[in-house]
């Protein structure tokens, strides 16, 4: 009895390593045991990236803010201190928006907290 190996299993899981791998430099998108370690390797860090992006972003924020309330004559932490201690909940994604896009709403927001 002839050996049965499971070709149509054992090649989609190729093609799909494969598929993954395109657009890779040379035998990193031809071969699969290559493209194997290279997609692998790119999925650590496209998992990676992704917390990594989250605080960069979180860090942009805080920039803008401090930026912002420091021309007023304000701290970035008192700032956030005083938001606390008035119970307004804005988030940093938000302050940052307003700070950059809409500058008299944010000094409202920061007179209002500063008093």
């Amino acid at each position: 009895m002839p050996r049965s190996v499971n070709a149509v299993a054992s090649r989609k899981r190729r093609k799909k390593i494969l598929k993954a791998a395109k657009g890779y430099f040379g035998a990193r998108s031809k071969v699969y045991t290559v493209a194997k370690n290279a997609v692998e390797k790119g999925m650590t860090y496209a998992f990676r990236g992704r917390k990594e992006k989250k605080r960069a972003y979180r860090r942009l924020w805080i920039a803008r803010i401090n930026a912002a309330t420091r021309m007023e004559g304000l701290s970035y932490s008192r700032f956030i201190h005083l938001l606390d201690q008035k119970e307004i909940q804005l988030n940093r994604k938000v302050l940052a928006d307003l700070a950059m896009n809409h500058p008299d709403t944010f000094k409202a927001i920061l007179h209002k907290v500063n008093g």
